[in-house]
């Protein structure tokens, strides 16, 4: 089925919702907007101080049913903005809504009706409610009109809806199963972060979360020395003039956080691409130095609503794995496809698979039409190429440049956008850049944006939710848990334990009064790679009894063999 008819089946089934919901609840039910999403729809409700519950969602999906076996037509009308506004009198959302729309110019509207309700809406719907029928109600949320916490919170129904029944309940099982994964669930359980009250929406890693956290960045450091980056470090609060130089104060200030020093204005950075650019700037350069790969593990913060904040996954403060490179038009190919293969062995380390689009210029950008036209050219030119599959994402570019964007398939099928590479030349333009060329005259660099992980916290919150808690060796926080039998050979497990962290690995011992089978049990509910259990045997021989995660028993093992497999396991990052 393509996306077009999935889309239409989902928006129609949004109205369904709504006169479902009317259908109930009456005439005194003010209707928001209902709009398809990535993976369904939602209605937005405003139910004069009722409230939904979750036995609401049965009778309203019941409700439903009944309406969608009346197999009644989706008719469109055109009408006048006054006639609309007449006709929308009890409803002050769509009268807003209506109201905006003439204020842009537009002189008509269209309404969609299904059987008794009619609905504000450019459509389209599919023809016939029979067409419908496989749909699912998922949660109750809160959320405000338009997104703004100034405005009214209304009341979100959820819902998502498939062609056939099968495509239905393969999602409802991917969505149980993704339940279980959720990263802020284990985030609690394996004790890696936490979000307080005193800083919404900023996360707080604990030791378990931190050491994942710096075991992402030594891995990325380390690729990139390889690769021949250097590493910078700048300031998280800039003046007001870079900001303006940059473009994002007028492409960005809604999402930037400002104070005052000295009674001048300055910004917290929500990018780290300027202060890059400073550093460049404060060298001369010939064509000999290029290209230069400067990266920054930079913090940067977002103002983002209330409304959207989401665990890891929607957070007002994170870390990018940012680089820029400055190069000449005639490395700029030969880059391109450097990153590429950057990106893919990356995510190739993770177990990911992965799908690329091509953004292209947005309706808001800096810069020419013939400037963007080069880029875009370029960016395709390489994939063509490579022969990579891509898809063009019309608009969505960074707004001083086009970018290829990477979206990674997680274990239950999944996407997230998270690795890009931007191609900019309005930047270097605004900023001055320059370096000297072969013919001793100076030139303009040509600058790329990129990033792999996108931002580290989202990133492991993606990893929490793909292993499902249960890192790799390389990445666990615990990588080794040593169980003695009992109290008598507690020594040797602390022995054993010291050996293993004079290796750099991280081991931990229980020998608490638990008994072994709850001593194990609970090294599982960690998600601890390996079990290590001494006992009798074990000290006699100088052996230890090893237990796999996902394995179970792998029998005994010397010492020194296995503390030489599990260096190899680490090192090889399986």
């Amino acid at each position: 089925m393509d996306d077009q008819q999935l889309q239409k089946i989902r928006h129609s089934t949004s109205h369904i919702l709504a006169y479902a919901v009317k259908e109930i609840f009456g005439s005194e039910v003010k209707f928001a907007i209902g709009p398809t999403i990535d993976d369904g729809f939602y209605y937005d409700f405003d139910l004069s101080g009722q409230t939904f519950s979750t036995d609401d969602l049965k009778r309203i999906e019941k409700k439903m049913m009944e309406l969608i076996k009346k197999k009644s037509d989706f008719n469109r009308t055109e009408t006048d903005i006054k006639t609309a506004l007449e006709k929308t009198k009890a409803q002050p959302y769509k009268q807003e809504l209506i109201n905006d729309l003439a204020k842009e110019g537009e002189k008509n509207v269209s309404f969609y009706q299904v059987g008794e309700f009619e609905d504000l809406c450019r459509g389209p719907h599919v023809e016939n409610t029979k067409e419908l029928g496989h749909f699912k109600l998922l949660k109750i949320a809160g959320a405000y009109w338009r997104g703004d916490e100034k405005n009214k919170m209304l009341q979100r129904i959820y819902g998502t809806a498939f062609k056939t029944k099968d495509e239905l309940q393969k999602y409802l099982i991917m969505l149980a199963e993704a339940e279980k994964r959720d990263h802020k669930k284990l985030g609690r359980e394996l004790d890696l972060f936490s979000f307080q009250e005193e800083g919404p929406g900023f996360p707080f890693f604990h030791d378990k979360g931190t050491i994942i956290w710096n075991a992402l960045v030594d891995f990325m450091r380390q690729e990139m020395k390889k690769r021949n980056y250097e590493e910078n470090k700048t300031p998280i609060i800039l003046n007001e003039d870079l900001w303006r130089t940059s473009g994002h104060w007028d492409h960005y200030k809604e999402s930037m956080y400002f104070t005052t020093i000295d009674e001048k204005k300055f910004a917290v950075k929500p990018m780290n691409c300027p202060g890059n650019l400073l550093i460049y700037k404060t060298n001369q350069h010939s064509y000999k130095d290029l290209p230069i790969k400067a990266g920054e593990f930079g913090l940067v913060h977002r103002h983002e609503k209330s409304g959207v904040l989401n665990g890891l996954f929607r957070v007002r403060n994170f870390t990018q794995d940012d680089a820029h490179i400055f190069c000449t038009a005639d490395q700029l190919k030969e880059q391109i496809i450097e990153l590429i293969d950057f990106v893919d062995f990356i995510y190739k380390t993770f177990g990911f698979k992965y799908l690329m689009e091509l953004s292209t210029k947005p309706e808001k950008a800096m810069g020419s039409k013939e400037t963007w036209d080069k880029a875009e050219s370029a960016l395709k030119e390489v994939l063509k190429e490579k022969n990579i599959e891509f898809k063009i994402n019309e608009g969505d570019g960074a707004f001083y440049g086009p970018k290829i964007d990477f979206h990674l398939k997680d274990a239950i099928g999944r996407t997230w956008q998270c690795g890009t590479i931007q191609l900019d030349f309005s930047m270097p333009e605004k900023f001055d850049l320059e370096y000297t060329g072969e013919d001793g005259k100076k030139h303009r660099p040509i600058m790329l944006h990129r990033a792999i992980y996108g931002s580290i916290e989202r990133f492991l919150g993606i990893l929490i939710e793909h292993y499902a808690g249960a890192f790799p060796l390389w990445l666990s926080p615990v990588q080794i848990i040593v169980i003695p039998i009992s109290e008598k050979f507690a020594g040797y497990g602390h022995q054993v334990m010291e050996k293993f962290k004079r290796e750099n690995i991280r081991v931990k011992i229980d020998d608490s009064n638990e008994s072994l089978g709850k001593r194990i049990r609970n090294a599982e509910k960690e998600k601890i790679p390996y079990i290590v259990v001494v006992g009798e045997k074990e000290q006699g021989e100088k052996t230890l009894a090893i237990r796999k995660r996902g394995e179970g028993d792998l029998g005994s093992k010397k010492i020194d063999d296995f503390m030489a497999a599990i260096k190899t396991e680490i090192t090889d990052k399986k």
